[in-house]
């Protein structure tokens, strides 16, 4: 008798899975429910005998079997993506706008997850502000904008919110006598324009001595000992101090990340759903 197939979706949830580090997060991505996902992966875990993910209540584990079936997954997957592509004249091309807010180290990673998900897709990328990448969504020059900006439209999807805070280098020292040294990103910028007004509503005397094109540069400078800025924890390099209590600067807000989208065709969705579901896992820590 002969063996069944591996069925290709079931595999291809488990890579979510594995990529994603769990289940919920893999659902999303799949826009399925946390239940389907789990059965798909019990109906792969019947067909290959063996258990695929060490499972607690707080994490979700690859065994060592599935860790050497992941590879093998991926090639079967993007095997058969390949073959599905070489039949179709024209690639599709997903131009996607990041605000620089929330574009972070995991960039690359989350890229590359996107590429797996669909290898024949090309991916456009741009990094700006999140009024100018609305501005350009509204344009039609982006299918997707991925922004931190919430206005009282309705065509955007809440994808996570996150927290922000103070941050300086370990060593930097603030002498009280001389206004705070602050470091932000040019304008247009919906987060130096909040820090800003917050401190100015808190009575907090400061100056600007720094202004970044990108977090990255705001972040180094921060790390220079030049002054403080309004980060996320993700955005600042390791060894950075959160400095709100010792210095009585007001507390930032949470802020969100919004999906602004015309996608619709079902491979650019799912890639677009898998990159918003790995920024959502990004944002919670």
């Amino acid at each position: 008798m002969i063996d069944p197939p591996l069925d290709l979706d079931s595999v291809r949830t488990f890579v979510h899975i594995a990529e994603l580090e769990s289940f919920t997060r893999a659902a999303e991505a799949m826009g399925t429910s946390q239940a389907a996902v789990s059965l798909k992966l019990k109906r792969l875990e019947g067909r290959l005998g063996c258990r695929l993910f060490d499972r607690t209540p707080r994490y979700v584990q690859l065994s060592p079997r599935g860790a050497s079936f992941l590879d093998q997954a991926r090639a079967l997957l993007e095997l058969h993506d390949r073959t599905l592509a070489s039949l179709s004249e024209q690639r599709r091309r997903l131009t996607i706008g990041i605000s620089d807010h929330v574009a972070g180290p995991e960039l690359p990673a989350l890229i590359a997850r996107m590429n797996s998900q669909d290898p024949q897709l090309v991916i456009e990328i741009r990094i700006g502000s999140s009024a100018d990448l609305l501005q350009q969504f509204d344009r039609r020059e982006i299918d997707s904008a991925l922004i931190r900006l919430r206005s009282d439209r309705d065509d955007g999807s809440l994808i996570a919110e996150e927290q922000f805070g103070w941050f300086a280098a370990p060593a930097w020292q603030h002498r009280p006598d001389e206004p705070l040294p602050i470091a932000t990103m040019a304008e247009p910028c919906g987060v130096r324009a909040l820090a800003c007004r917050l401190l100015d509503d808190a009575g907090v005397k400061w100056r600007e001595i720094f202004v970044g094109g990108g977090v990255m540069a705001v972040a180094a400078a921060v790390m220079a000992g030049l002054g403080v800025a309004a980060l996320s924890p993700r955005m600042v390099p390791f060894g950075a101090m959160e400095v709100s209590r010792r210095l009585g600067l007001p507390p930032l807000p949470r802020q969100p990340i919004m999906l602004h989208s015309r996608v619709k065709d079902g491979p650019s969705r799912e890639a677009l759903a898998a990159l918003a579901a790995a920024f959502r896992g990004a944002a919670r820590g």
